[in-house]
Formats: C-alpha cells, structure tokens, sequence
C-alpha cells in the first residue's frame, strides 16, 4: 500500500509571507486536497536572530485568508506536533550524534576567526574556500584529532559544531518531479554544518528529523532549496530511512528585467507583493483583492493546466493541478493580469457582500464630501443599486467612489474639455426646456425619461450630441458613467433639476 500523502509549509517567522511563499503552500494545498492528504504549517524558527514577533500570527492569518487552511499545525495539534522548531530542539542533538556515531558526520572546533582566515586566503589565491574532502584533515575537526585529543576537548566542553561528512569521487543520482534526473559530484560538496554551537540545529538536520518524523511523503519546495537536494538525500540514506518524492518549483521573476519578485518591485510598480498589511506595505487584502482572485493567478503562475482555462474556482484546480505541469524555467509576474483576474472576481460578487465592503469607504468619503441627501451613507437600497450600475467598469470595491461619487453628491465642478468642446451657444437654452420637461414627469423611471427626452429631441430636430453630452455633463461633471437615464432615474427628479439649474448658473 502506498503511502499517505503528507506535505508541508515550512515558513521561517522572520517577516510577512511573500506571494511567493504563498504559492508554494497553495500549490502543496492543492497536491494535499487532490490526494486526500494532509496539509501541514511547521513554523522553522531555530534562527532565533532572526525571529520578528508577530510573523507567525500573520502567516496564520494570510493561510486563512486565502482559503488553504492547513490541517496539522500551530493551534492544530495532531501526533505528529509540536509544530514550531523551537520546542522541538531537544530532539535533535540525539540525531546528529546518531549520524556521528555511524561515521557520516563529525565535530569541528574551527573557530570563527580560523575560518576566516582560510577565506580570505583562499580569496587572495583567486579560489573559494570549500570545507571538504580536499582539507577536513587538515583542519581543527575530530577527523583530524587523535581519539584521546577528541575526548578531552569534549570533557572541557570546547565549543563546536556537527559537520556532515560528504563522501569523495562520488555520483549521486539525483530525482526531481519538476527537474527530472539530477546528476551530482560530491567533490563539489562542502561539509555543511548540522549542529551549531550554541546547541541549535541547522535547518538542514532539522529539516530532515522533523519530515521524517512528521511522515512527510513529498517535499514541495522553491527552486533557492535545489543546490541543498543532495546533502538531504544523503542524510536519508545515512538515517536509513525512506526520502520523500521532491519537486523545487520555479522563481516567481520580477514583471520587467532579471531577477526575482521583490518589495522593491512593489513599491516600485505600485502593487502588493504580500497577502496582508505588513508595517507600510499594503497587503493584497486591504489593497481590495478577493482572495479567490490571488489564488487563481498564483496557481497559474508557474503552472500549466494543458487547456486554455485560465478561471478555476478552488475544487477545479485541486482536480486539475499536476505537478509534472510546473514549469522549470521562472514565471514572470504580470501586475495587470492580477488586476484582470479581481476584476473577474467581483462581477461575480453578490451585490450585498460588495455593499458590506464599500459602506466604510463611502462613510469615509461622505465625511469629506456633503451627500446631496444626508440619508443616501445608511440606505442600503441606494447604495446596492448605485453598485449594480457601476461594478461592471470596476477591478476592485475601491473603485466604487471613483466610479460612482457623483451617485452621492452634486458635481462642484466640470472637465474643462467637455465643457469648451459640448458646451455650445444654445446649450444653456436646450437644458432649461429639458428641466421644463421633467418639471411636469409624475413617472421618473429610466424607461419613461428615456421615451420623453428621445421624443423631444425628434420632435425640436436636435441631434442627440447636442443634447445627450450636456445633460451627462451637468449629471456627472464628465462624459463617464453608465446609462443616462439610470443616473437620472436614481438620484431622483429634485437632485436632477437642481443639478441643471447648478450648471446653467456655473457654465
């Protein structure tokens, strides 16, 4: 029988989560899901430098927020926990002298200052220095030492630290699910440490100890992990124990140019590289994101489907996502892409989720800007059908106001352009029979404005640029919005002809 399918995100607490750290636990999500496995959050913080206060609550928020909540975890105990590096520590020291006593790692008393040295030396020569085969013997290790010298160091309680011991004029062979067959030449390996001195093990033991413990069947992991691929196999072999499947996907590329997605790219081009708010940077969330909108295009941002679909609601991509489909090569984030994608999302919003998000932006408007009815910032009617005229031109709820502020209040001002290219001679004329017309209306619906105001212009010979272009500009303050009628229709007779008489006396 095969194994369960377990997988992992393995976040360091050290800052707030980049989308690309976002993608990689959605993608281990969807493999989870698609297998009936279980998702797992392990936080690896033994780099207690390192560790920022709140960072593993924000990545339990961003998880949440996205919608691929993990199964086992902080909060989420099962037999497999504790979840946090931290409080499994106890457990590791047992491992690396387990791989010392079967001669596949050993102590090393080098001091900082030592290595340093070689460095520097080796930089001055125009090599790099590599702690391997080619010198370990050379240098302050229990290789080195005669047993008798190693014993009294350790009795003194000298300080050092594990190295793994890498093997020489060997070929591993290597395999990804992503990357195919990997050929590797230990030669070219250092001996990475496992334990450092100050009793903490490197991610690389802990790495390991806690996915074999924790009965991870297949390790989804960025690409910046590759070049460790070979030191991990080893240290399975040298436990005895089975490896999982492995897949490194690609680097998420900045939108123009080399490299990979950074804030500065962000802060750059003006969008968010981070699911929540973090210190001033604006999260996907309070940037106005739908969080289905930030799945879809991270899912299809290294991955494949095989079709043209590019919509999949979250079951479809656990039915249709295939890692043997992940690209190698990195994929370039596309800023407008990711706008396209939330505006999708929101034309299939309910318009009463839409009027929950927009209510405290239009609170906050309408406390700058005097509504034309001070009743319209609480009628939920209104403000739902305001929203049903506008949302079709908008990415996100925030565009609302933009779209739709003169909904709200009367225009107090007019592009300058309309105006000097529509505003004719005999406009003001034309509009002051418009209001005479609508004065004696007892029915103001669209429809009904729509049949009188045709008819007019048929029966007065006008054109309908003559008299469509003003009349939207005294509505609006500008030639945007949805249908004229619509406008009128809404905001009401009295609102209407108060904003013609308005304009007749401003233009």
């Amino acid at each position: 029988m095969s194994k369960k399918v377990r997988v992992r995100f393995a976040p360091s607490p050290t800052g707030p989560l980049h989308i690309g750290g976002v993608r990689t636990a959605l993608y281990n999500y969807l493999f989870a899901k698609q297998n009936n496995g279980d998702f797992i959050l392990r936080i690896e913080d033994t780099d207690q430098k390192r560790y920022v206060e709140g960072a593993e609550k924000y990545i339990i928020d961003a998880l949440n927020w996205c919608g691929i909540p993990f199964d086992e975890g902080p909060g989420k105990e099962s037999g497999h926990g504790p979840y946090r590096q931290s409080e499994r520590k106890l457990l590791y020291k047992k491992y690396a002298d387990q791989l010392i006593s079967g001669g596949k790692a050993y102590y090393a008393f080098d001091t900082p200052e030592s290595l340093d040295f070689h460095r520097k030396d080796h930089e001055s020569k125009g090599k790099t220095f590599i702690y391997n085969w080619h010198n370990r013997l050379k240098l302050d290790n229990s290789l080195s030492l005669s047993p008798d010298e190693l014993q009294t160091r350790l009795a003194k309680e000298e300080k050092f630290v594990i190295r793994f011991y890498n093997p020489q004029d060997e070929v591993l062979h290597l395999n990804d699910i992503i990357r195919g067959a990997i050929q590797i030449d230990t030669n070219i390996l250092d001996d990475k440490v496992l334990f450092k001195s100050d009793g903490m093990p490197t991610y690389h033991l802990a790495n390991i100890v806690d996915d074999h413990l924790m009965e991870i069947s297949h390790v989804i992991r960025g690409e910046e992990w590759l070049p460790s691929l070979a030191l991990h196999t080893q240290l399975y072999e040298a436990f005895g124990w089975e490896a999982p499947k492995f897949a490194h996907l690609p680097l998420i590329m900045k939108p123009e140019g080399k490299g990979k997605l950074s804030k500065r790219d962000g802060e750059k081009g003006g969008f968010p590289i981070f699911p929540l708010s973090w210190g001033d940077s604006v999260g996907y969330k309070e940037a106005g994101y739908f969080p289905e909108s930030v799945l879809n295009f991270l899912a299809l941002l290294g991955w494949n489907p095989g079709t043209e679909q590019e919509l999949f609601e979250l079951n479809e991509l656990i039915k249709a996502f295939d890692l043997s489909r992940v690209h190698k090569s990195g994929a370039r984030f596309d800023p407008e892409k990711t706008k396209w994608y939330n505006h999708h999302y929101l034309q299939e919003q309910d318009d009463a989720v839409l009027l929950n998000s927009f209510k405290p932006i239009l609170a906050k408007k309408l406390s700058h800007e005097l509504a034309f009815d001070l009743n319209l910032a609480e009628n939920d009617d209104y403000i739902s059908r305001v929203i049903s005229l506008i949302k079709e031109r908008a990415s996100f709820v925030l565009d609302f106001w933009e779209l739709g502020a003169y909904f709200f209040h009367t225009p107090n001002s007019y592009n300058e352009k309309v105006v000097k290219k529509q505003w004719k001679e005999n406009t003001p004329n034309i509009l002051d029979q418009i209001a005479s017309l609508l004065e004696s209306l007892d029915d103001f619906s669209s429809s009904k404005l729509e049949d009188v105001i045709k008819k007019w212009i048929g029966e007065e010979g006008l054109t309908f640029g003559q008299v469509m272009a003003p009349l939207r500009l005294v509505m609006v303050g500008d030639l945007k919005g949805p249908h004229l009628f619509d406008i009128m229709a809404l905001v009401g007779k009295k609102e209407t002809l108060k904003r013609i008489r308005i304009a007749l006396e401003k233009l």
